[in-house]
């Protein structure tokens, strides 16, 4: 009877411990958000950045605007801008008026911002953590963690703005005990925009320095 017993806790530890890890109403949401984004041909959206880092007494935020069409973006954050045409990447920067150019290879960037909506489905395990309001808002809050413990990172928090399925913002706490908070508003759907948009212009940034990495 006691073999019974601790043979039955030990399930229900198992069984919820998978729960955990492929929460169905996580993935409901989740596939709700993916679906939305990749209906959209591109979107453009403002942005704040922080980095936080409590123990360090690290508080430090950057503003800026992103641009995204499938794999393709153009971020501007601070004084820097990052292009990206899924193959080349180039990262200029302002204060040196200097830009270098490099090959872009997707799997070492898992924070582009096509993968954010799609990371879900490979290598994490994603939990419902709660719902709340913000201004008005009805959001929902997602926690992903890596399969790979090697990861930098151990945690993606996901806010999902239960209405319309938009990603209010995303943070990423990684192992050093810092904090990546991306907030998005300001999000415009509508862009009708071509591959050229993608692509560094030197013509634009006179008298600029070309850094070729490649």
């Amino acid at each position: 009877m006691k073999k019974i017993g601790l043979l039955m806790i030990l399930m229900s530890v198992l069984i919820n411990t998978g729960w955990a890890q492929r929460d169905p109403k996580a993935l409901e949401i989740l596939d709700a958000m993916s679906e939305k984004y990749q209906n959209i041909d591109a979107f453009k959206a403002k942005l704040v950045y922080k980095l936080e880092n409590p123990s360090e007494k690290l508080n430090e935020t950057f503003r800026g605007e992103i641009t995204v069409m499938g794999d393709k973006y153009r971020l501007k954050i601070g004084e820097q801008e990052i292009i990206n045409n899924g193959s080349t990447i180039w990262t200029y920067l302002q204060e040196v008026n200097e830009v270098n150019v490099d090959n872009y290879y997707p799997e070492d960037d898992p924070m582009a911002p096509a993968k954010i909506y799609t990371i879900y489905r490979e290598g994490y395990k994603y939990s419902f953590v709660e719902e709340t309001k913000q201004k008005g808002r009805v959001i929902q809050v997602v926690d992903l963690e890596p399969d790979n413990k090697d990861e930098p990172f151990f945690k993606i928090r996901l806010s999902i703005d239960k209405e319309d399925r938009t990603l209010v913002n995303y943070k990423v706490f990684d192992k050093n005990g810092n904090r990546y908070l991306w907030t998005v508003s300001d999000f415009d759907p509508t862009l009708k925009l071509t591959a050229s948009h993608f692509e560094f212009d030197p013509s634009q940034y006179k008298d600029v320095e070309i850094i070729d990495l490649r």
